[in-house]
């Protein structure tokens, strides 16, 4: 960060600028014009919300399977002075307690569960845990989201030879049904024409082709 002197300076909006006299703090600018001394230093901070990627992580779940997981915080600088003085790299700070932070969340949740939904990992879960690194650098962390978590390749050739088992076995299911319900008919059909001598008759001409000739024996009738 590059101190600037001088006696009339303007902080952008989304910025703010400390002013150190004799290398002490004597005030935090807001936005806006300002009237600093010469012999003053003023060194701008940007406060503004920004985005801090977080690189893919392997981690490993609950089962000791590794995962690969990327997320992104979203992030302002709430105390420009804790923000200059508390650390040399106050974004390292932040990035180095979510990448722990993911480590813990992502060991008590089961494979199962990441394979179903990406949301089982909890953001909410990682920003508290974040919470206090960042709060000392003067960082509040804003929303934690887990942008992707790539399974290994077995478990995704299990999980998608698992869903085609599923699909297969519920068309079976419904194969079954239907024929079930085509015997039901059947049967209920069989008993119909067993009661109905004339009903029987009449479904037997009904199927006979053009042409041909029936002939019924009243015998035992």
């Amino acid at each position: 960060m590059t101190a600037v002197r001088g006696r009339r300076i303007v902080v952008p909006v989304g910025r703010r600028a400390v002013e150190f006299r004799d290398g002490a703090v004597a005030r935090v600018l807001e936005s806006g014009p300002h009237r600093v001394r010469r012999a003053h230093s003023v060194v701008p901070v940007v406060v503004a919300e920004r985005l801090l990627a977080v690189a893919p992580q392997e981690v490993v779940t609950a089962e000791s399977v590794p995962v690969r997981v990327s997320m992104a915080l979203r992030v302002r600088v709430a105390d420009p002075v804790a923000y200059l003085e508390r650390a040399a790299d106050p974004d390292a700070v932040v990035y180095l307690a979510a990448q722990v932070a993911l480590r813990e969340v992502l060991g008590g949740i089961g494979i199962d569960d990441l394979v179903r939904r990406t949301a089982a990992v909890d953001g909410e879960a990682i920003r508290s845990r974040v919470g206090p690194a960042s709060e000392s650098v003067g960082i509040e962390v804003l929303t934690v989201v887990v942008k992707d978590v790539v399974l290994p390749a077995e478990i995704r050739s299990a999980a998608v030879g698992l869903i085609t088992a599923k699909a297969r076995g519920a068309a079976r299911l419904e194969e079954a049904r239907a024929e079930t319900a085509a015997l039901r008919a059947l049967a209920n059909a069989g008993r119909m024409l067993d009661g109905s001598p004339a009903l029987a008759r009449l479904r037997m001409i009904e199927a006979t082709p053009p042409g041909a000739t029936i002939v019924f024996s009243d015998t035992g009738r």
